[in-house]
């Protein structure tokens, strides 16, 4: 994978090369006091002759420190550097001497070719530093052995590929595009094991590699970048590093190729609220929400999910806000190409509803309550959407609530949605019942069986919730007889009596249980299943109605003693 001109690894070609390595330096050596020479006799354009001068004084020290590196004479980038040196030092020369009898094509030509050399200078200068300071060449000639790779990974030259990333840092443009070309192709065949060895230089220099000017070179450079970004090991590093301003104008004007793996890279590294909030002071909310309306499938739920990534971010939701994206949301949810987009956007409205009134009643205002009803007719409803459905149910009248279907959707996520969609709901049964009329239209809707039920899930902020709206529902004596008709209610319930720390439920559980303590029958199942033992833990610990129900099952028990007697 290395370009023509890589050293050959066997014993006598590498003395050879290394034979050859010292007659170039030795050469250039040679070449820089005569090029140095020939150009402080110049006499025309002596502004330039003068930054030319100057750049060529630097050589010999730049030299020295690359000769005297212990892998000189092991790495072809050594090799390519000195002929790129020579090549810059003979043009230097031919320059002088041109100017020094004053033989060109016309001075604006001269001129042209002056800053050509000057620049040529620059990278030499630059990349003979950048090979030393940045390890590049320990880099590149390091044994498999060190790499760390699996003994699989043997069919792949190590050394190849660190030299591969050390072009990306070093030379010209159309270098750097084959060594791109050449990884591109690697990372197609064993992209963990190629990643794997990625340095920050290595990432420093991709990043730089999104602003060339040839679209080609932008999106293989992406197509890498969106790798790293993938694969979690260079997140710090592609940020530190400055990707994110490319990134975002990637997705503004880049190719479909570009836009792709640009908001596909973003969608990662949204996951960090730092970076979240990086990307908002970068104006990349904008894109993000012109991708969402003209996206394709992939980008529109790639940008999707950045979005709602941000959304986690309670400072800048008034910023996401004033740049459009509730009513892009709510569209989303509505149509959105994938299922994938519609459950990113619900979950972002769900993220901006959680503690802000004002975006609240926004969302409610561009029909968003109405959207997500109607959303949670799907077969499978959704945590995010329920969880934004409970955020806006006190955003709203009773009667809106109730004209819009709000009570067949609550009933239709408690027998089918997620656990955590159920969670969400019965969350919001805790938000609306808090009138006797919302209370009996729960009630008679069919939802104190399916609660019932939810008492028995193994996740403790689920039986937490489920327990807290039966209690609230039970108040309503119709409700509290539906629940004493059930046979699971009062076995269930006295289960949540457990006093351990870790059980949220128990002073629901407790009020429930009071609540039904009206009824004999109740009261001797509450005592057959234990209730009296947890409630005696519990009045020790003063949860609030324990005690009272204690006595009266201990009461119970005693006249239950004497009619036997």
């Amino acid at each position: 994978m290395v370009e023509e001109g890589g050293v050959d690894r066997g014993s006598g070609g590498a003395a050879e090369a290394a034979e050859t390595l010292e007659l170039w330096l030795l050469q250039a050596q040679k070449l820089v006091p005569l090029a140095l020479g020939k150009a402080m006799e110049v006499k025309v354009f002596p502004g330039r002759w003068k930054m030319i001068v100057s750049k060529l004084e630097q050589l010999p020290s730049r030299l020295s420190d690359l000769s005297s590196h212990p892998c000189f004479s092991k790495n072809a980038l050594c090799k390519e550097q000195l002929q790129a040196v020579l090549k810059t030092l003979k043009e230097a020369i031919e320059l002088a001497e041109f100017c020094l009898v004053e033989k060109f094509e016309g001075k604006l030509r001269m001129q042209s070719d002056l800053d050509s050399l000057s620049g040529k200078l620059d990278l030499n200068l630059r990349d003979c530093g950048l090979l030393i300071k940045t390890g590049v060449l320990g880099e590149a000639t390091l044994p498999l052995s060190v790499s760390g790779c699996s003994s699989q990974w043997e069919s792949t030259d190590y050394s190849s590929i660190k030299e591969l990333l050390a072009r990306l840092q070093i030379g010209h443009m159309e270098s750097k595009h084959r060594a791109l070309d050449s990884l591109v192709e690697i990372l197609k065949e064993d992209d963990d094991n190629v990643l794997s060895i990625f340095g920050r230089n290595n990432v420093a220099a991709l990043v730089q590699l999104l602003t060339a000017t040839s679209p080609c070179i932008r999106e293989k450079a992406i197509t890498v970048i969106c790798l790293l970004a993938e694969s979690g090991s260079c997140e710090n590093w592609l940020v530190s590093e400055g990707v994110l301003p490319s990134l975002i104008r990637l997705i503004e004007s880049g190719s479909a190729v570009g836009k792709e793996k640009a908001v596909i890279s973003l969608q990662r590294l949204s996951m960090s609220a730092e970076t979240a909030r990086a990307i908002v002071g970068h104006g990349g909310v904008r894109p993000l929400i012109e991708l969402c309306k003209t996206g394709d499938s992939v980008t529109q739920a790639a940008a999707a999910c950045t979005l709602k990534n941000i959304s986690v971010v309670p400072e800048v939701r008034q910023t996401l806000a004033e740049e459009g994206i509730i009513r892009v949301m709510i569209r989303l949810v509505d149509c959105g190409i994938l299922l994938g987009s519609k459950e990113y956007a619900a979950e972002c409205l769900q993220n901006l509803t959680a503690s802000n009134d004002a975006l609240r009643k926004s969302v409610v205002s561009e029909g968003g309550l109405r959207c997500i009803l109607t959303y949670l007719d799907g077969p499978l409803p959704q945590e995010s959407a329920v969880g934004a459905l409970r955020n806006l149910v006190n955003s709203v009248s009773k009667e809106v609530l109730l004209s819009l279907g709000f009570l067949p959707r609550l009933v239709h996520v408690l027998k089918s949605g997620s656990l955590g969609a159920q969670q969400a709901a019965a969350s919001a049964i805790c938000r609306v019942c808090n009138s006797p009329e919302m209370k009996k239209l729960i009630g008679e809707a069919e939802c104190i069986p399916l609660l019932i039920k939810l008492l028995e899930a193994k996740s403790n902020s689920v039986r937490e919730v489920s327990t807290q709206a039966m209690s609230s529902l039970m108040t309503f004596s119709q409700n509290c007889r539906e629940v004493k008709r059930d046979e699971k209610s009062v076995p269930n319930l006295v289960q949540l009596l457990d006093p351990s720390p870790h059980n949220t439920a128990k002073k629901y559980a407790v009020a429930c249980l009071g609540l039904l303590s009206s009824s004999r029958k109740c009261k001797r199942l509450m005592i057959s299943y234990g209730a009296i033992g947890y409630l005696k833990k519990l009045s020790e610990m003063e949860t609030p109605g324990a005690k009272k129900l204690l006595d009266k099952l201990e009461k119970g028990k005693l006249r239950s003693l004497f009619s036997r007697k």
